[in-house]
């Protein structure tokens, strides 16, 4: 059963390719539409480089491409369904975790803010979380 060993390293690989925090957030704002680095700058807080290298990882394993716009490199997602899959994941750990209310409710906000508008339901709201 070689093959089943060789796909389960290819999908650790890409697993470890997209499981850094900040590459999440890439790809879940990404999600929305195309985008370029100092835009993700801004949403994201970081620096342009710390940004450009995380694109740098995600475009090595073809989860994002990008485009010449003028003197700008604008960047969008391959596939979509990734960032619907970690929004799925997002609601696995919900359900799932043991973590306070704050956890559960910062998850929740996370997915809700990265749900495509179509179908979005209201977030849920708690005094203790922040944006």
């Amino acid at each position: 059963m070689p093959h089943r060993l060789l796909a389960a390293n290819k999908l650790a690989e890409f697993l470890g390719a997209i499981a850094h925090p900040r590459r999440i957030q890439i790809i879940e704002e990404l999600w929305s539409g195309e985008k370029d680095v100092g835009s993700l700058k801004e949403t994201l807080g970081v620096s342009h480089s710390n940004v450009s290298q995380h694109l740098a990882v995600l475009r090595a394993y073809r989860v994002v491409t990008e485009r010449r716009e003028g003197r700008y490199v604008v960047y969008r997602l391959c596939h979509a369904k990734v960032a619907k899959w970690l929004l799925d994941g997002m609601r696995f750990l919900r359900e799932t975790t043991e973590e306070n209310e704050e956890v559960k409710n910062a998850l929740e906000n996370a997915r809700l803010d990265w749900t495509p508008t179509k179908g979005r339901r209201k977030r849920k709201r708690s005094s203790r979380t922040t944006e």
